[in-house]
């Protein structure tokens, strides 16, 4: 199992202003949400650490996980109401967030509320976005992290989020230390740029290596990923797709690079150091189709193992707006 910890949230998107009103649609989101609805679609045993509100939303999105198969038992539920992430896209469908999310459900992890011990089929731990930087959840996953660090693949997506953790650059410093029990890092270049004044993704990738991380993989829009490791750098294009928006893209490629992973046996702390370039590259090419057949979908959509299958071996006449981060 792939235990994913981090926030769930609504994301209301909304439409163009008019006499009628303001266009919306109500989308259960959250970058870890995602992920897991992502990991057990593509058939990976999953199971989502993090606290939903007791509120109609907070009951929606347990509904979507349970229906995707996303294991509930590390799911705790709370009588904070649910944060809720307004999303417009703009023309080339790049999303643009604001949050409402003081005092919500989704940071209410605490350490004390931990489970005391992770089953040994739990082989890996992804976590990230903005619950590694407030309160109370920052410090439980931080924990979870530390004692579980060695013992089990540990990925994280800092997928940084300025206008819900205030302070970058004490942000920086959180994710930085959880370098050290990372096994696996993806981020986007947009990431490495809010991080890092100066931002070479080839640098930084090499610094994250040295603060412990095994393989850094950086996603590039239509430029398509990169992964660090070793003394290795593997790049890769992006699929042609015509973009709808690109909205749960870079989670669907998280949890596509770990599903590629898990199902051909990698997925361990050893298997994870043992990577060789041509196994890199599948996952890269396997994450990046599904991670473009999202950007065609409204919204977090990610597709199960056959279809990404399909769209690698038909590929697509269209193309690239933009590609996904």
């Amino acid at each position: 199992m792939i235990l994913v910890c981090g926030e769930a949230l609504i994301d209301l998107f909304v439409g163009a202003a008019s006499p009628a009103g303001l266009p919306s649609e109500v989308v259960a989101g959250g970058s870890p949400f995602n992920v897991a609805l992502g990991l057990s679609r593509l058939g990976r045993a999953t199971g989502f650490l993090s606290t939903l509100s007791n509120d109609t939303f907070g009951s929606l999105l347990a509904s979507k996980l349970v229906e995707a198969g996303v294991c509930p038992s590390y799911v705790r539920r709370c009588s904070n109401r649910t944060t809720l992430s307004v999303v417009a896209t703009s023309a080339t469908g790049e999303p643009q967030y604001s949050f409402y999310a003081e005092n919500c459900a989704d940071r209410a992890l605490t350490a004390d509320a931990l489970p005391p011990h992770l089953p040994e089929e739990v082989s890996a731990i992804s976590a990230g976005s903005y619950a590694l930087g407030v309160e109370p959840i920052a410090t439980a996953i931080e924990t979870l992290l530390r004692r579980e660090a060695g013992s089990r693949v540990i990925s994280l997506d800092p997928n940084v989020r300025p206008r819900v953790v205030g302070d970058v650059a004490a942000f920086r410093d959180r994710f930085e230390r959880l370098l050290s029990y990372a096994s696996i890092v993806k981020a986007s270049d947009e990431d490495i740029e809010l991080l890092y004044t100066s931002h070479d993704p080839v640098s930084v990738a090499r610094d994250w290596l040295a603060r412990g991380a095994k393989i850094v993989i950086v996603t590039r829009g239509a430029d398509g990923p990169m992964a660090v490791f070793g003394n290795t750098i593997i790049e890769r294009p992006a699929p042609q797709v015509n973009v709808v928006d690109t909205v749960g893209a870079g989670d669907t490629f998280h949890a596509a690079f770990l599903a590629w992973l898990d199902a051909n046996g990698m997925l361990s702390p050893n298997g994870i150091e043992q990577l060789k370039p041509d196994q890199v590259t599948a996952a890269l090419d396997f994450a990046a189709a599904a991670a473009a057949i999202v950007c065609t979908r409204r919204g977090a959509n990610p597709p199960v193992w056959n279809e990404v299958v399909d769209f690698m071996v038909t590929g697509s006449p269209q193309v690239c707006m933009r590609a996904s981060r």
